[in-house]
């Protein structure tokens, strides 16, 4: 088991250039979206997609919204995301990694969405509380990026 600490001290902080769109889409609505390869993300593309008992999530860049949200008419957004990388590589025996970054955010009032990677975890963060999270990580990390 690592130290939750040391681990983020070591971390880089990346930030992705683009600008990201949260999408609830109701299972139907996927379904018709699949049926149109043209709507799909582009494949150079950061998006996620999570599937439920209750909805269909995506998450896109806005360029890749764009393209498809006139077939999801009926979906629930929330924009205006930036993605925050934690650049250090999380073994599954790692314990209260997020809960420590998120603790540091919540001291500092920025609300954070938690994204898994297999190896390293992401953040959500709306782009008017990004520089106040970056402020308030930049001294538990090794380099803002």
């Amino acid at each position: 088991m690592s130290d939750a600490a040391e681990l983020l001290r070591r971390a880089r902080v990346e930030v992705a250039p683009e600008t990201f769109v949260l999408v609830s889409l109701r299972h139907e609505d996927w379904g018709r979206l699949l049926e149109n390869p043209e709507l799909s993300p582009r494949a150079g593309s950061n998006f996620l997609l999570l599937r439920d008992p209750f909805e269909v999530t995506l998450l896109l860049d806005e360029e890749d919204w764009r393209v498809m949200r006139h077939a999801a008419r009926d979906a629930r957004v929330e924009s205006d995301f930036r993605l925050v990388t934690l650049d250090v590589e999380l073994g599954w025996d790692v314990v209260g990694f997020l809960a420590h970054v998120s603790g540091i955010l919540a001291r500092a009032g920025v609300p954070v969405g938690a994204l898994p990677a297999f190896s390293r975890d992401h953040l959500l963060i709306k782009q008017a509380d990004l520089g106040r999270a970056l402020r308030a990580l930049g001294e538990h990390v090794a380099e803002l990026c």
